[in-house]
């Protein structure tokens, strides 16, 4: 049962719709997006996020496999290079570790893959969906109600 309703509010979720807009135009794959998106949420336990955005990642062609294994990416062959970069970024951002931040390692990866200005766009989109997640899961936001490119 939903708690509350954010939207409800819409000054306080003004400024991230328009962040969400922004990271739509970026000019970042949004099939990159959308992974980094599941990503993050999976390591939140966004509910609601996660059948959001696998719904629309289905519905831009993503295919159920990779879905299915973006949480073992690592190991799964299906991600090309610039896709492992953006998810190391995703779970170093997302997981934050409070002595080191995000390591040499990681961002030395992701330069590889993104220019300054994409990896701006990149952090953003990771900014993005922690809020949401922040959001979904306290206000227990109702699973399941979300119907793709209804936001």
């Amino acid at each position: 049962m939903p708690r509350f309703n954010v939207i409800k509010r819409p000054n306080a979720t003004k400024p991230l719709f328009a962040l969400a807009e922004y990271v739509k135009n970026c000019g970042i794959e949004q099939s990159l997006i959308e992974l980094v998106l599941m990503r993050a949420s999976q390591i939140n336990g966004c509910a609601y996020c996660l059948d959001m955005h696998s719904k629309d990642a289905r519905a831009a062609g993503e295919t159920e496999q990779r879905l299915y294994l973006l949480q073992a990416w690592r190991e799964a062959p299906f991600y090309s290079a610039r896709e492992r970069a953006a998810l190391a970024w995703c779970e170093a951002v997302t997981r934050l570790d409070p002595i080191h931040g995000v390591p040499d390692e990681v961002y030395e990866e992701a330069r590889t893959q993104f220019s300054e200005e994409q990896l701006i766009d990149l952090n953003m989109a990771v900014i993005l969906i922690n809020s949401w997640n922040r959001i979904a899961i306290p206000s227990r936001a109702d699973v399941n109600s979300y119907k793709p490119a209804a936001h």
